[in-house]
């Protein structure tokens, strides 16, 4: 089987790979790699999904947008060392172990069963690693004060940028009865999903409208807006941000 390009970075300048075969270990719920709608089901079938360095051309690789980066470590860098320009994906609570990778890595905070209760710190780190290019929290409109809030004033006060990532979910029965005004049953790039309305999307983003380190998954969310990365921009710009610092840091 050849390489399969995620429709979702289709002509943002990235490609996608995963090194690993099958699923992943981690097993997060409501993610699109484990749900049975991945763009590369079977996963059985159409793992490891791996571009050429002739596909790759000027292109950026993102190291697993599904599985993680830091399971099985020693294939996903062994894999991926021939492409120039690449970085990686974990939800793993390791950010010691970030300073050993050589590339530029996104870290998720809050992922699986954490969504919803709880995120990742640095843990005993005195400051961010150089690599960092920025965490990503899982967002829905009933996390905002116990895991948004909080994940945003810990790591844009430490000067790491946090993207936003808003959820979307298979079943409207995984939404919270008074939430359910806000989602819509809509098309998220490929499938449908119960996924945030523009209005609520434009409802929190204005809440850190003056935190220039907070920024959306996707350029707008909802209805009347596109999760393409195509329109969004912000692994490119935070990669080449990351690269500087670990060029500075040498």
């Amino acid at each position: 089987m050849g390489y399969i390009e995620n429709p979702k970075t289709k002509g943002s300048g990235i490609l996608c790979c995963i090194p690993q075969h099958g699923r992943c270990a981690h097993a997060c719920a409501d993610c699109f790699f484990q749900s049975g709608r991945s763009y590369l089901e079977p996963l059985g079938e159409n793992t490891p999904n791996m571009p050429t360095l002739e596909q790759v051309g000027h292109r950026v690789v993102r190291v697993n947008d599904g599985n993680d980066s830091l399971l099985d470590a020693e294939t996903v860098l062994s894999a991926t060392k021939q492409y120039p320009l690449r970085f990686y994906n974990t939800c793993a609570n390791a950010p010691e172990l970030f300073p050993g990778l050589p590339a530029p890595v996104v870290w998720t905070v809050n992922p699986g069963d954490m969504t919803d209760r709880a995120w990742y710190s640095l843990g005993l780190l005195e400051s961010a690693p150089p690599q960092l290019m920025f965490v990503r929290v899982r967002t829905n409109t009933w996390n905002i004060d116990g895991v948004v809030d909080p994940a945003i004033d810990y790591y844009t006060s430490r000067g790491v940028p946090v993207v936003l990532t808003f959820m979307a979910y298979h079943s409207r029965g995984s939404i919270p009865p008074t939430h359910r005004c806000r989602y819509l049953h809509r098309k998220r790039t490929s499938n449908d999903y119960w996924a945030i309305s523009t209005g609520a999307f434009h409802d929190i983003m204005w809440h850190y409208r003056h935190n220039v380190l907070v920024y959306s998954c996707g350029h707008i969310e909802g209805e009347r807006g596109s999760t393409a990365c195509r329109y969004c921009g912000n692994c490119l710009r935070e990669y080449f941000a990351a690269r500087e610092r670990m060029a500075n840091n040498d």
